[in-house]
């Protein structure tokens, strides 16, 4: 018998879906595009004080004296802390060094020109791309070897070898890191610029031993994120501090572009050596990379079991890695962390080995489809994205894209992720006069979270959208995990889906005598409360809440990441394939994105108009990547060379071309449940376009980003990895 104690928690089956599946505008989009929306950068308490940190100019150095005198005298200056004594040590450039709060922003910034600090610079590391000058800085993680690799190369029909790099690359974060704090006795309020909501309270109380139960958070909108705005860091310390020496005042303190760019987070850079060989027929049979990186003085570590990306399952692998620690900022999630490294070094080297067999790359990748964990995902979104791109007509051979100096190419990069849901906790409210609350701890990253829970909990309820008041953005709601790993659709979907459903059957129980019937029978449609099978018997919405009296439903639903794959409301694993058509001056260097056609699944889709949003944010993300984005070091003075908007470059509206978006929706993808969109989309684009221009021009340019002076050096070199 089936067990009629546990709810239905289960997503309506497709055809009989009213909200979810269709694309929904989110319901904070005219508050953005009006600039109505308040961002905590934008907010000024009564009494707000402005923060300021002095930050070190050298790459490494140990301070020998600091003086705040002056500092301390200038008007309106209200307190100055001393981060690094005399005696500390400073790892990297920009790093904090000493703050100050006033009751002007100028104030501010002349107090921390007034900090008199000298420093005995030390020997230093700010490029890692060449190895060879790394000396006791590289830290090699141990070889790992899989198969025969080297018999496998021996007996291989082709064999290639190449050299590729991808740099550091920076957030870029339009809203910069930072926060407002005031203590109102033992309490505090923090208003901060956080991936994080729920738990940024908790990792502030620890470093200033204040309990998480006496912070306040609160954020409504955020600024950029992209998996750097997780913990309260140093200058959220630093603006508690002050607040607390300035009697508890309001203290702001959010980065300047420059430290921003500097030490709030990059993404790791990736450099390898590698080397790939096939059988006659173009299968895959050995793989073998000696790759490095450095996401600061950490080094950068890439996972082995990343190697060979995607195509995992090669029989024979020798990996090797090592770690290049550099006095510089240190790394932070980028969307999907490492992946699109692996992604470009892969790809780059399947192209290349393509290339040399004079075969079609399109051909090899489906050819060795069986070598992923997806076999059949990766073989359908190869042939849909080629089937957009017209690939049988625009694919040329290297070499023959015609005889005028714009060349056209087309190129291929895939990808891989998780998605799956994080803990989180909903509580859902049905008031007497029909209004409905959703309230849950999380955040709303610019994804359309907001919208996507007000999507599900009418889905549930029979409700239109507009009909739910989604609370979220405050450290009062229940609690919701942080928002990293693509995990956040699926833990609140499945959190408000369960506390909809658990409201909704305490309304059925309401009104179920009156409709001379039994809870069970109930169904909610088109904001009626309806007897199944019978239309006659109904009550509106407002009708069947107005026999709650004067009480209210309140129910909690919650998503544990560990019982999550059983219920299938949500689970992980996707996969997507990108393929960017470019065109080429020959003469100039100069990329041209013409397209850049993306195919991923993601599971049930909630809303398709917030998903395609997602992959157009992402690969715009790749096309600044790929041609544009470096964090520039110089080695003989020490210090980043571009750490602001004006020589850090980005992709302007022009340089975008035009985005495909083919969502790969089937009941088999549905039945998955929901999963993640935010990372994969980001994956396979760097690879994609560093392979149509390798395709166009007929040389592969092994570092990105694709820049016109590295493009000309590559058909000078008349050959490079090709």
């Amino acid at each position: 018998m089936p067990d009629t104690t546990t709810p239905n928690y289960h997503w309506p089956p497709m055809a009989d879906r009213r909200v979810i599946g269709k694309s929904h505008s989110r319901l904070d989009g005219i508050q953005k595009a009006s600039g109505a929306a308040k961002y905590n950068s934008d907010i000024k308490p009564a009494g707000m004080l402005f923060g300021a940190i002095l930050t070190c100019p050298h790459a490494h150095a140990r301070v020998t004296s600091i003086d705040t005198s002056e500092a301390e005298k200038i008007p309106g200056v209200t307190a100055v802390r001393v981060i690094m004594g005399p005696g500390k040590e400073v790892q990297w450039g920009g790093a904090e060094v000493a703050s100050v709060s006033a009751t002007s922003e100028e104030a501010a910034n002349d107090a921390v020109k007034a900090i008199k600090v000298e420093y005995e610079e030390l020997p230093f590391l700010v490029r890692e791309d060449d190895i060879s000058k790394a000396g006791n800085r590289a830290k090699a993680a141990g070889e790992q070897v899989t198969g025969d690799p080297d018999k496998a190369f021996q007996e291989a029909a082709y064999t290639h070898e190449g050299d590729y790099g991808i740099p550091v690359i920076t957030h870029c974060c339009l809203e910069s890191h930072g926060n407002v704090v005031a203590w109102e006795g033992d309490k505090l309020s923090l208003w901060p610029s956080t991936q994080n909501v729920s738990g940024i309270g908790g990792d502030l109380g620890r470093a200033i031993n204040v309990s998480a139960a006496n912070i306040h958070v609160h954020q409504d909108h955020i600024g950029g994120g992209f998996g750097s705005k997780f913990p309260a860091d140093l200058w959220g310390v630093e603006a508690a501090e002050l607040s607390k020496q300035s009697g508890g005042k309001p203290v702001k303190i959010f980065l300047d572009r420059k430290t921003e760019l500097l030490i709030a987070g990059n993404r790791p850079s990736a450099f390898g050596h590698i080397k790939v060989a096939a059988d006659k027929d173009g299968k895959i049979t050995a793989w073998e990379s000696k790759t490095w990186s450095t996401g600061g003085l950490a080094g950068g570590g890439l996972s082995a079991d990343l190697f060979p990306y995607v195509y995992r399952k090669v029989p024979n692998r020798r990996i090797n890695h090592t770690a290049i620690s550099t006095n510089t900022g240190s790394a932070r999630a980028w969307r999907a962390p490492n992946h699109e490294q692996v992604s470009y070094l892969t790809c780059s080297a399947i192209e290349d080995l393509a290339a040399k067999m004079k075969m079609d790359p399109l051909e090899v990748f489906l050819k060795n489809a069986d070598l992923t964990m997806r076999e059949e995902a990766y073989t359908s979104q190869l042939k849909k994205a080629a089937e957009l791109a017209d690939w049988k007509k625009n694919w040329h051979q290297r070499g023959d894209s015609g005889s005028g100096a714009v060349k056209r190419g087309l190129g291929i990069g895939v990808g891989t992720w998780g998605g799956a849901g994080h803990a989180s906790q909903c509580q859902a409210t049905i008031h007497p006069d029909g209004s409905v609350e959703v309230e849950l701890g999380s955040q709303d990253l610019g994804t359309g979270t907001r919208t996507i829970i007000a999507m599900v909990a009418a889905e549930t309820l029979g409700l239109p959208v507009s009909a739910i008041n989604v609370k979220i953005g405050d450290s009062t709601y229940p609690p919701s995990g942080a928002s990293g790993g693509s995990t956040t659709v699926g833990g609140v979907s499945s959190s408000t889906r369960k506390a909809t459903v658990n409201a909704l059957d305490k309304l059925f129980a309401a009104v179920a005598p009156s409709l001379g019937t039994t809870p069970d029978k109930l169904e909610a449609v088109d904001r009626r409360i309806v007897v199944k099978g019978d239309t006659s018997k109904s009550l509106t919405w407002e009708a069947a809440c107005r026999k709650l009296g004067t009480n209210k439903i309140s129910e909690s639903g919650e998503n544990n990441p560990r019982t999550a794959p059983r219920e299938g409301l949500n689970t992980g694993g996707v996969a997507g394939v990108q393929i960017a058509d470019v065109s080429v001056d020959t003469e100039t260097g100069l990329v041209k994105m013409n397209r850049l056609i993306a195919v991923h699944d993601c599971g049930l889709i909630i809303n398709p108009k917030t998903a395609e949003s997602q992959i157009f944010g992402a690969c715009i993300m790749s096309v600044c990547s790929a041609l544009f984005e470096e964090r520039v070091a110089d080695q003989q003075i020490g210090r980043v060379l571009n750490p602001d908007m004006e020589f850090y470059k980005l992709a302007g509206i022009m340089d975008i071309g035009e985005i495909i978006v083919h969502l790969d929706i089937s009941p088999e993808n549905d039945k998955r449940g929901v999963i993640g969109l935010g990372e994969p989309p980001a994956i396979p684009g760097d690879a994609a376009i560093g392979n149509a221009v390798a395709n166009a021009i007929g040389v592969r340019v092994p570092q990105l980003p694709l820049t016109a002076d590295r493009v000309l050096a590559a058909l000078a070199s008349k050959g490079g990895n090709a």
